[in-house]
């Protein structure tokens, strides 16, 4: 079994039915690449199998304009665990990380902008300008944050203690609950140290309205509405929706090069993660095909994984599998009928996959023009390398953006999030033109004013999104040279993303931990024997961080171990 793989592009067909491999991927996302980069370090011989012809999934960079390399869904990076980056060298296999000073502007239509970073005394200038207050309690709310995100390490480096299912070794299960005895040990030692005030604290964050976490903390509605982005990104709920204030930590969770907090750009786009991942992955020897799609799980009549089914017919023998597509994907599509037990397929079937996310990458000829900066263009450019905020000037504003998709329709006034990574990554676009990302909220996957199958449709929220810039930047929309945009469903349909949701689910408290991806099933392992997920629908959740890939593999190596004990 621990035989050492290898990777060859030549004959890959042949070289995937002539063996049985110790472990097969689904998925060549940036989850499914780091689980084979790990599998292939503890000597299995592992392969990857990508539906698309570029490696990635939703961490990807594609040219589809030419001279213009877009990240085509996730277009920031700071939540890859640390972990990740060092025990995989992803430096030496070519990550470049470009941080971001500042990190945020947001533009107001009354002249007004209000720009947050690294900075303290940037961040204190600037708050100031709207409220003195508010100025003063910043650097005790990220302080807060940080505390909190430190007591969360743990959470997302660990597979959760779930208790183990069929385990017939008496030394085995004592095992298993000296492990979540320690598990459960350490987090109480990590919430005695933070102290009863931080841990009430923590819990009214965990299942307050991230609008009454803010509304505590600030008085400035700018400043709110912000901050409140961090809180509904990828989401189809509001600034009002219980529990959303969780999602505030992503404000402060990740970190770039050993800085809390700080997001960066990716060199090369964010389809570099996955290469460098993909790197690492075949320097340890892992096999990894692109254009091969999955169409079943094979199972052996015990109940036991034995492999896949290509769509061209081709088997290809396991005898363990991971998957990085969606839960959904994996369990309701890919399982043959009549395998797994009922109860797990309805919590499966009835997990919330909705979406209300859409992504636009335009090639522009220009930098956008915020008159309020009162800068020229060239000297603007430093204020812009960070996220722009469109149409968020209040968290009133952000509501009423959700309420039109909860009542099926495109928001009338979109909640946009605006990056522009060719000001710091010269490799992605022709000299002075640019690369532009836009995150869009809320768009409902079925809209029931019309069709995102429909073009002129399509075109006309388009030109909606691009005539909100225009109000903050004018002839913003005179600059698109061209776009790519995906809706809900185009992010199914081409990246695999069940309901078009980023998360592969969603990241309410009711799906996470161990709710993740359902009860009883949070530690990657299924009810079919040698079968895992490993992707972002498992704990700790969504966003390019890697931990469920890492986790997995090693749970994996974990109980191969196990079995030959």
């Amino acid at each position: 079994m621990w035989r050492r793989s290898f990777s060859s592009a030549a004959g890959s067909a042949a070289v995937l039915k002539n063996q049985k491999w110790d472990a097969l991927v689904i998925g060549g996302g940036h989850n499914g690449l780091t689980a084979a980069a790990y599998l292939a370090r503890g000597g299995l011989s592992v392969a990857v199998l990508e539906r698309r012809h570029v490696l990635g999934g939703a961490a990807v960079t594609e040219e589809l304009i030419p001279g213009f390399k877009f990240s085509r869904c996730s277009y920031l990076q700071s939540l890859l665990r640390p972990s990740v980056i060092k025990e995989l060298e992803l430096a030496r296999h070519g990550l470049k990380l470009l941080k971001r000073n500042p990190s945020s502007f947001t533009p107001c239509l009354d002249g007004r902008y209000l720009l947050l970073g690294p900075n303290k005394d940037l961040n204190y200038s600037e708050i100031s300008k709207f409220s003195k207050r508010d100025a003063d309690a910043y650097p005790r709310y990220e302080a807060q944050l940080e505390r909190f995100c430190k007591f969360m390490d743990l959470l997302l480096d660990s597979p959760t203690p779930e208790i183990l299912h069929d385990i017939s070794s008496l030394k085995h299960r004592l095992g298993d609950k000296l492990k979540n005895s320690t598990f459960w040990a350490k987090c109480l030692r990590s919430a005695l140290s933070l102290g009863q005030k931080d841990m009430v604290d923590f819990m009214d964050l965990l299942f307050s309205p991230s609008s009454k976490v803010l509304n505590n903390w600030f008085e400035g509605d700018v400043l709110k509405a912000t901050l409140a982005t961090d809180a509904i990104i990828g989401t189809v709920g509001s600034v009002h929706t219980p529990g959303s204030g969780y999602v505030l930590l992503h404000h402060v969770m990740g970190e770039t090069d050993g800085d809390r907090g700080i997001w960066s750009y990716v060199e090369g786009g964010m389809g570099s993660v996955s290469m460098a991942i993909s790197n690492a992955a075949r320097e340890a020897g892992a096999h990894i095909i692109t254009n091969a799609e999955v169409s079943e799980l094979m199972v052996e009549d015990s109940g036991r994984v034995k492999g896949v089914r290509l769509a061209d017919g081709t088997c290809v023998q396991a005898s363990t599998v991971l998957s990085n597509a969606t839960p959904y994907k994996t369990f309701m599509e890919l399982m043959p009928p009549d395998i797994l037990p009922d109860e797990f397929l309805r919590a499966i079937k009835h997990v919330d996959y909705r979406s209300a996310t859409t992504k636009i990458n335009l090639a522009v000829d220009k930098i956008p023009h915020f008159p309020c900066c009162k800068l020229s263009p060239s000297e603007a450019e430093h204020q812009l390398v960070g996220t722009i905020h469109i149409g968020a000037e209040s968290m009133e504003e952000i509501d009423l953006a959700c309420q039109d998709a909860l009542n099926g329709l495109p928001s009338r006034r979109p909640i946009i999030e605006m990056t522009i990574p060719s000001i710091l990554d010269r490799t992605i676009s022709p000299p002075g033109k640019h690369v532009i990302n836009l995150f869009i909220q809320y768009t409902p996957y079925k809209p029931s004013d019309g069709s995102w199958e429909d073009p002129v449709y399509r075109e006309s929220f388009a030109q909606r999104c691009f005539a909100l810039i225009d109000e903050y930047a004018p002839q913003f929309s005179s600059s698109v040279i061209g776009y790519d945009m995906l809706t809900p469903p185009d992010l199914e349909r081409e990246i695999g993303l069940t309901g078009g949701n980023i998360f592969h689910g969603a990241m309410g408290l009711d799906s996470l931990f161990l709710l993740r991806p359902v009860k009883g099933w949070s530690n990657y392992r299924s009810p079919v024997k040698g079968l895992y997920l490993c992707g972002s629908g498992a704990h700790p959740g969504g966003g390019v961080m890697g931990a469920p890939g890492r986790n997995a593999a090693n749970l994996v190596l974990q109980d191969l171990n196990r079995q030959l004990k």
